[in-house]
């Protein structure tokens, strides 16, 4: 099953000027480099400026799973937080919490994820205090992540959406399609299937208007996946067969395609083509 990718009410409508362009420097697919980035980056900073890189220094050992030297980074530039700025104190509050547990972790202790549930209010906090939309978003999505029930990722999500829909900052605004793709995964783990399918079309407006292939892709199985759910099989196959055919397009393959096509054609009492599909997912496992 694809993972739940994002969630507060409006802080303020007015785009506060963020002292660095975190974004720009980071290359999620490789940590080690974003690092590299990131410490250039420190000669001629500000001192503010320095430790917000340094924050994202230490979500560069994060990543790549090395907490122990994430937690170091953060502790050495702890004593500089009182009087730093909103920015460097919730970007602090949300690697120290991402330390403790993130989807990088595979199976956080109920200890690490108390302490990153408080790390994430605390930055809730900071970012509600600086009007810092975007970053409230990220620490919502990371509350979302702790708490694991679908009835409070639901809860999460909305908060997250209402921060969305009030704000005129765009860091919050490039939320809405992972905010209104993690509502739908939760309404459908409540087995609200229509809800569901209301969200994730939502979901898939907001990617096309983004134009990335990839994430219109995923949008577009999100709502197959529901349509099965609300056994309209024929409709979830036709959308399935599609994914597979632009994938092949794309020069690419996706597991979850096969694996739904499979249960598609299960559903149906075709075992040939479910046996076809199942052979295909096995082999990219």
């Amino acid at each position: 099953m694809r993972a739940l990718s994002t969630l507060a009410l409006c802080l303020v409508c007015a785009q506060p000027a963020l002292a660095l362009d975190v974004q720009g420097l980071w290359n999620f697919k490789d940590p080690a480099a974003s690092e590299q980035r990131f410490r250039a980056a420190l000669a001629g900073a500000t001192a503010d400026e320095a430790l917000i890189l340094q924050t994202q220094i230490a979500r560069s050992h994060g990543l790549r799973k090395d907490f122990e030297q994430a937690r170091a980074v953060l502790l050495s530039i702890k004593p500089q937080l009182a009087m730093a700025s909103a920015e460097a104190r919730t970007r602090w509050a949300l690697e120290w919490g991402r330390s403790f547990a993130s989807a990088t972790h595979s199976q956080p202790s109920v200890d690490d994820r108390s302490q990153a549930h408080a790390a994430y209010l605390d930055a809730l906090a900071s970012a509600r205090a600086g009007a810092l939309d975007g970053l409230a978003i990220d620490a919502i999505h990371m509350l979302a992540l702790v708490d694991t029930a679908p009835a409070d990722q639901l809860k999460w999500g909305r908060e997250a959406l209402a921060v969305v829909n009030a704000s005129m900052q765009m860091e919050a605004k490039r939320w809405e399609g992972s905010i209104r793709h993690n509502i739908g995964f939760a309404l459908h783990q409540l087995a609200r299937y229509d809800d569901a399918l209301t969200e994730f079309q939502h979901a898939l407006a907001v990617r096309e208007k983004a134009g990335n292939p990839g994430s219109i892709r995923v949008a577009h199985w999100m709502i197959a996946w529901t349509l099965r759910a609300l056994k309209r099989g024929d409709d979830a196959l036709a959308i399935q067969l599609r994914l597979e055919r632009e994938n092949a397009a794309a020069g690419t393959s996706d597991i979850y395609v096969f694996e739904e096509l499979e249960l598609l054609y299960r559903g149906q009492g075709d075992s040939a083509k479910a046996e076809h599909y199942a052979a295909l997912r096995k082999a990219m496992k």
